[in-house]
């Protein structure tokens, strides 16, 4: 087989790809968890250039098949979202390991692209907490604003302020750079402050 590492990116891939859900990006239309895997990849190698193998993986898994298990199958509210919050890390884990295991990673490699998928012990493992830092990242980079309109300011402004807590000193520097619009600017400092 070819390298496992580019086999095991073009199978996530090649779910994603299967996502019904599309987003426009550039003037061109991809499907939805495609391409938030490929600004997970391209975000983790600018914030951490060199992650490791099971980090990049761990990123380009993020959300495979997301799709699959709609929000609108829990009930809305809190404890609705984070039992499908639960059950999604689950499925993305078990999807990858899957993979993983067909194009031959041993168990230890596995294990730990699991662990790192399930975002645990955020703050304690460094390769967890860089997974955070690029999940809000991308967060605010790519998806922030439409989130934002849907919502009062005072709700995004909270959600912010959780966000930041998620993140290391070194997220919050690299969100401090991002190019953002004044609008999402402003909810920052507001949330800083």
């Amino acid at each position: 087989m070819e390298n496992k590492f580019e086999e095991a990116i073009r199978r996530i891939d090649e779910k994603n790809s299967k996502d019904p859900h599309t987003e426009e990006d550039g003037g061109k239309t991809y499907p939805k968890e495609l391409l938030y895997s490929e600004r997970m990849y391209n975000q983790l190698l600018e914030f951490d250039p060199d992650a490791s193998e099971e980090l990049q993986i761990a990123a380009r898994a993020q959300h495979i098949c997301r799709w699959q298990v709609p929000r609108k199958d829990y009930p809305m509210d809190r404890v609705g979202y984070l039992k499908w919050r639960n059950d999604l890390k689950k499925m993305h884990a078990e999807i990858t390991a899957g993979i993983l295991e067909e194009v031959g990673y041993d168990k230890t490699f596995i294990d730990r692209v699991t662990f790192l998928i399930q975002k645990k012990k955020i703050k304690k493992d460094d390769g967890s907490q860089t997974l955070e830092d690029v999940i809000c990242l991308v967060f605010l980079q790519h998806y922030f604003e439409d989130f934002a309109a849907k919502h009062e300011d005072e709700k995004i402004v909270d959600i912010i302020r959780k966000t930041w807590g998620k993140m290391s000193p070194e997220g919050h520097e690299a969100a401090l750079k991002l190019n953002l619009s004044n609008k999402t600017q402003s909810l920052v400092k507001q949330a800083l402050s």
